[in-house]
């Protein structure tokens, strides 16, 4: 994945639009995928799920990888 704006985004953030957490994944970033599903699951009882649901399609779509 070439990094923000890249087909690989893209694609990551709508993996993201229905599970969040996926999208980071497919990344190869599972431990903020873990973060994301687990939080937005736990969310998600008290009906506030969106709000991790939002950020976890943001993050997919945003993240550049480090080069260093």
């Amino acid at each position: 994945m070439a990094g923000r704006g890249s087909a690989g985004n893209v694609i990551a953030a709508l993996a993201s639009f229905f599970i969040p957490g996926l999208g980071q994944l497919l990344q190869g970033r599972p431990i903020m995928a873990l973060v994301h599903f687990c939080l937005a699951a736990a969310l998600w009882i008290i009906l506030m799920g969106w709000i991790i649901h939002l950020w976890s399609i943001l993050d997919a779509a945003l993240w550049t990888p480090d080069t260093a």
